[in-house]
């Protein structure tokens, strides 16, 4: 399996970290694109180093990179993650406005009737951002906000990070052990 990894300037990049780490140690081929916010946010959210988030993918384009693989159907991959998901973001996605590498790419996703996986992070939300959302979701697109469960009785921010990646992982049928499934506890 290969998947892209979009991470964009939007709070909680740990999604998209975590995303990665997991799908590393799964052995599943990711290629990572970072916007310009994305790093900053790393940086002011995380102890990471974008060193460290560049390493733990198979392969790295930068966002304005509209040359990079990713942009082209012709590149054989199974899907994509955006995590976390601006509006910014989902609005080129829902517009067709492919002004970066993520939203190329995604548009690409759709074009080719891959599964895209967009894990939005803004509240509260406008009419205009539900719009887009509902947009997509008429194409198939998966809006995912990391909306935190509670059945499981969570002890730490890492539970809740699990639960929100693992939920995207399981969009792929990806077998993972990040959060216990209901009824297993």
């Amino acid at each position: 399996m290969k998947l892209i990894i979009g991470i964009t300037g939007s709070t909680g990049v740990i999604y998209g970290i975590r995303m990665l780490e997991t799908l590393k140690k799964l052995n599943i081929e990711t290629h990572l694109i970072m916007s310009e916010w994305a790093t900053k946010c790393i940086a002011m959210e995380t102890e990471h180093s974008i060193e460290y988030v560049k390493s733990i993918a198979s392969t790295v384009s930068d966002e304005k990179n509209m040359a990079s693989s990713v942009s082209s159907g012709t590149h054989r991959i199974d899907g994509m993650i955006v995590a976390p998901c601006t509006m910014k973001t989902l609005s080129s996605i829902a517009n067709g406005y492919d002004d970066t590498l993520i939203s190329r790419a995604a548009g690409v996703t759709i074009k080719e009737s891959r599964k895209l996986i967009l894990m939005v992070r803004e509240t509260p939300m406008s009419a205009i951002h539900l719009e887009n959302m509902l947009k997509l979701s008429r194409l198939g697109i998966v809006i995912l906000p990391p909306v935190t469960e509670f059945y499981t009785n969570p002890k730490s921010i890492d539970d809740i990070i699990n639960h929100g990646v693992g939920k995207c992982l399981d969009q792929f049928d990806i077998e993972h052990n990040l959060s216990p499934r209901w009824g297993s506890f």
